[in-house]
Parts: structure tokens; C-alpha cells; sequence
């Protein structure tokens, strides 16, 4: 059965990335927490992604307060693991544990696992079959820890990690019943379909992350002629509607069948220290919503 008409609107979520929140050096300026909620919440926003480790606050009772201020639910967070490699279990253990700790403790629901090769997000190795194997186990590991938290583990296609492009969703499909976050930017960047990922796999589907990119820019990051943070400086995420992804149609597919998760709005964007005092990220989040809002609509 379709979801109501107002449901999407209902499960409108917003990501810090979008106001350029990132953890990575050199991305850009970060700015105030009390700014990029206010913004999400006067946008009809209803919950927020935790962003960058620490972010929002190092303690979940200091998170939770920080939400409840601007009456915003927690999804969830990002969780960079290595989980292929069996040598590394413990590790993958103790840091599993601790941000299912701090997720569920900030009143999250989803733990968003991004598949890295090691700590320092290095060039992702071709994995063979007992590679993909011991991935899946690994992934196994974090479903556990999850469970004992109260949390879906959601995996993210990611560029620059060992899920990044499309044959790497069918090497997990085949080893792992995981749930997914559907990223429709991560998954064109890597070269797969996101509308036939959805129309195929929306039963395993957990959690949506939505953005837009131009594919001229997203073939140069898949070839690694081009870094991610590169592309984001020259524009490769766009406000929706205003890429190449058929952000519509995933929607459509979805909603028809019976998708009831978040749409997490998450455009990704850098922020110039020159520009901080100008720049208004909240305009590119509003022209987004209104088109997800359009899309949810016609999809009814």
C-alpha cells in the first residue's frame, strides 16, 4: 500500500555536510551548530544526521539537549569501519561499540556503516572472494553490536571506500542480507543505477541519503582522475533537480513500495573561510526540499 501523500514531508531529515559540517582537513569552514539546526528546523526539517564526530557535542545527553532545543529527532551518524579485514577485529569491535554507544545514547536509530580500507580513508584495495567474505563477516560483527543497542545498521556505498562502485553492491548482495542507505549521489558516482537499486532492492532499503550530482564531474572522481573533495569544490553536488540523477523516479520507486524511512537531505559543499560571513547553504537545502516535496507528491 502507498504511504500518505503527507508522509514524505513528515520524513524530511537534514545532514550538517550540507552546510559544509565535515571532518575532513581542508574541507572547508564549520559552521555554528546553533545556525545549521535553526536553519534545518525553520526548513520544515524533523530530525538531523549527527555530522563530524563531536560536532553536535561529545556526550549523547549533551546531543540530545542540543536537538531538543531546536525540536530536531536524531537519525543517526556516520561510522567510517574497516570490516574486511580479519586481523583488524578487534579494533572493528571496540569502535563499533563505541558509536553505537554514542548513537543510540543521542537517540539515533540508524549506525550508517561506510566500509574504508583503513583509518586514514587510504586508496581502497581490490578485494577477492575471501575478501569479500571476511567484509561480510565483518558486517555481520556491527549487526550484532547494533542489535544490542537498539540501532539499524544501514551500509553506504561511498566513494573511497571498498563499496564504491556497482560491482561491489552485487559482491555484498551475494555474501551479506545487511540493510542499505540508498545514497542516490554515491551510487551514480560509482557507476550503478540508483532508480533500479531502489525498483530491485527496496525491501533491504534502510535509510535514503538524497543528492544530486553531474556525472561529467562524478566519472572523473570514479576513474580517480579527481578526489571527492575536489569535485565538491568545482560543484559536482547539486541542489535537487539540478543534476543528473533521476532523484524522481528513486522516490517514486520507493514510496510505491512502501518505503516509510527518512530522506535524509544531504548535498555536500564546502565552505570558503573567505565567503563563511556570505554564503547561504540554507537556500540550496530549501530549493531541495521543495523538489523532494514536488517528486513525493507526484509519486502518490
Amino acid at each position: 500500500m502507498r504511504a500518505p501523500k503527507s508522509a514524505v514531508a513528515e520524513r524530511l531529515a537534514g545532514a550538517p555536510i550540507s552546510w559544509g559540517v565535515c571532518e575532513v582537513p581542508g574541507w572547508g569552514v564549520m559552521l555554528p551548530p546553533e545556525r545549521v539546526l535553526a536553519e534545518m528546523r525553520a526548513l520544515g526539517l524533523r530530525a538531523s544526521e549527527l555530522g563530524a564526530l563531536g560536532y553536535l557535542g561529545d556526550a549523547p545527553e549533551e546531543i540530545r539537549a542540543l536537538l531538543e532545543r531546536f525540536d530536531l529527532g536524531a537519525v543517526g551518524g556516520f561510522v567510517p569501519l574497516v570490516v574486511h579485514d580479519k586481523a583488524a577485529r578487534d579494533e572493528l569491535r571496540r569502535a563499533a561499540e563505541s558509536a553505537a554507544s554514542l548513537l543510540s545514547g543521542s537517540g539515533g536509530t540508524y549506525f550508517v556503516t561506510a566500509a574504508v580500507a583503513d583509518e586514514s580513508w587510504s586508496e581502497p584495495p581490490a578485494l577477492g572472494a575471501p575478501e569479500w567474505d571476511a567484509a561480510a563477516e565483518g558486517l555481520s560483527i556491527v549487526e550484532e553490536i547494533c542489535d544490542a543497542h537498539g540501532l539499524v545498521q544501514v551500509l553506504h556505498p561511498h566513494v573511497g571506500t571498498i563499496v564504491e562502485l556497482a560491482s561491489h553492491l552485487e559482491e555484498v548482495l551475494e555474501r551479506s542480507a545487511v540493510a542499505w542507505c540508498l545514497d542516490t549521489g554515491h551510487l551514480a558516482i560509482g557507476g550503478a543505477d540508483p532508480v533500479a537499486f531502489a525498483e530491485a532492492h527496496a525491501d533491504k532499503v534502510g535509510l535514503v541519503h538524497v543528492k544530486d550530482v553531474d556525472l561529467g564531474l562524478a566519472a572523473a572522481v570514479r576513474s580517480h582522475e579527481m578526489s571527492l573533495l575536489e569535485a565538491t569544490k568545482a560543484g559536482m553536488f547539486r541542489s535537487l533537480g539540478r543534476g543528473d540523477v533521476d532523484v524522481a523516479g528513486v522516490v517514486a520507486a520507493l514510496e510505491s513500495r512502501g518505503y516509510g524511512g527518512w530522506y535524509v537531505l544531504e548535498q555536500d559543499t564546502t565552505i570558503d573561510p573567505a565567503e563563511a560571513d556570505r554564503v547561504d547553504p540554507g537556500a540550496d537545502v530549501k530549493g531541495s526540499v521543495e523538489y523532494l516535496l514536488k517528486a513525493a507528491g507526484s509519486a502518490q
